[in-house]
């Protein structure tokens, strides 16, 4: 929550298990992912879980430790997260049959 007490948006974040290897950041299409202080982070504003790019997770494929996951106490649905990688993309067409993990 932010100091207000409103949930902020989550897709994925990154647990503390980060071992920093920096596999995850140029994977992002939405480049939400930058180094943090101890470990990497995500901007929950830009985190799409990858949908309209790719039908899996792409920080999470290559993460040698599996510390990118979708937050459990923040769960963000498909039409969510489309809708913010059309905002975020808006020179991008995104068709009705986009990647998304969600269709598996």
């Amino acid at each position: 929550m932010d100091p207000v007490g409103t949930l902020l948006p989550m897709a994925t974040h990154i647990t503390d298990e980060c071992i920093n290897c920096g596999a995850c950041e140029p994977e992002c299409p939405n480049e939400a992912i930058s180094e943090g202080e101890e470990i990497y982070v995500i901007d929950p504003t830009l985190c799409t879980e990858c949908v309209g790019f790719h039908e899996y997770e792409a920080c999470q494929a290559v993460c040698p430790v599996e510390c990118c996951l979708p937050d459990p106490e923040r769960p963000e649905e498909e039409p969510t997260l489309i809708e913010r990688a059309r905002k975020i993309h808006s020179g991008k067409t995104f068709n009705d049959d986009f990647p998304s993990r969600f269709k598996k």
